[in-house]
């Protein structure tokens, strides 16, 4: 069932709308802070949960990675392709472990994956680059980042 309702001059032609709209446009361009960030002098705060650019974590010197398979088997971008070898006290190792970050939709389930908590995502955010960026298993146990 549809009821009509009536409707004034003001409603039928939008004129208190547009006026609270225009209201609302100049309170805010008058009276509110500036929203612009002087990068690089300033740096956008965001939240712990941030997920930025990957590492991997070492313990002695040696990485914690065990080659499981599980952080590429869990990544919807299938960005992560992993060769695994043998050490000798049988313990398996990544041979080579790599990250195509331009596919890389940084949603952290590699990270929640990983049994031995061995890939990491950090904080840092600032990965612009001039070529297509691979991230091999040197560059990862380089980098470091605080989460």
């Amino acid at each position: 069932m549809l009821i009509k309702r009536e409707t004034g001059f003001l409603q039928r032609f939008y004129l208190l709308e547009v006026m609270k709209g225009l209201f609302i446009t100049t309170k805010n361009w008058l009276f509110s802070k500036n929203i612009t960030i002087q990068y690089p002098e300033q740096r956008r705060k965001y939240s712990p949960l941030f997920r930025g650019q990957h590492y991997i974590k070492t313990t002695n010197g040696v990485e914690n990675c065990t080659a499981c398979m599980l952080c590429p088997t869990v990544c919807p971008a299938d960005c992560i392709h992993i060769e695994a070898g043998e050490r000798a006290d049988k313990e398996k190792f990544p041979v080579r472990f790599e990250i195509d970050i331009l596919r890389c939709c940084f949603c952290g389930y590699c990270e929640e994956a990983c049994p031995k908590d061995a890939i990491k995502l950090s904080g840092i955010y600032e990965m612009a680059d001039y070529e297509r960026r691979v991230y091999d298993k040197n560059f990862l146990l380089i980098q470091r980042g605080s989460k």
